[in-house]
């Protein structure tokens, strides 16, 4: 099972979409170690002072495909839950100067909690999804799937002309572009989609 991040794909303002729009998708991967689900609490890793979230919708992929045409790449999607994408940002930082790759910034073990999933087919419009992120009681990201330079299935047939998706396969669409800050020991993190509570656990 393959966990698949897709960078900076958020714009506060749907005007900007055309002009950032290239086509050059930023894609990585995360290491199947860092999921944690059913709410489990995450331990502060000891390799980072600076532990930043980013909250964000995944699919998960429900039939095997290559090369999947925009046209039926949202057939792929089979459900769809909220997570965060955390980063060791001193980690990032260290491995940029060097001109060196993500993994270990955002391989790291907690750096993927997940909610339990929602069919995608009870979604009418999955280019049109409400999310947010609580952090302490305290509302830090507001998220709308109408606000993404690449829509799911943009995504989906993109990441599909590299790499075979395979039943089970999760990918993280992106971030809101507003809020995205560091978590501390102690921090109570809720997630939701559609006012829903999905995810909800604690640093420690």
């Amino acid at each position: 099972m393959k966990i698949i991040g897709i960078g900076k794909n958020y714009v506060s303002d749907k005007a900007e979409i055309n002009t950032i729009k290239t086509g050059d998708q930023l894609i990585f991967l995360k290491a199947e170690s860092t999921l944690v689900t059913n709410n489990e609490d995450i331990i502060f890793p000891s390799i980072t002072n600076e532990l930043a979230y980013e909250v964000e919708l995944v699919t998960k992929i429900g039939k095997k495909g290559k090369d999947i045409t925009l046209e039926n790449a949202a057939s792929y999607i089979s459900e769809i839950a909220v997570g965060i994408d955390y980063t060791a940002k001193d980690v990032l930082a260290a491995s940029r100067e060097n001109k060196g790759p993500w993994a270990l910034a955002k391989g790291f073990d907690g750096a993927s909690p997940i909610s339990g999933f929602k069919l995608a087919s009870n979604f009418s419009d999955l280019n049109n999804i409400n999310f947010h992120l609580l952090i302490n009681g305290t509302k830090k990201q507001i998220g709308n799937t109408n606000f993404m330079i690449y829509t799911f299935s943009e995504i989906i047939a993109f990441v599909s002309k590299y790499m075979t998706l395979e039943v089970g396969d999760l990918i993280f669409t992106g971030t809101p572009a507003l809020g995205a800050g560091l978590n501390l020991k102690g921090d109570h993190i809720q997630a939701f989609i559609e006012d829903e509570l999905m995810l909800d656990f604690k640093i420690i």
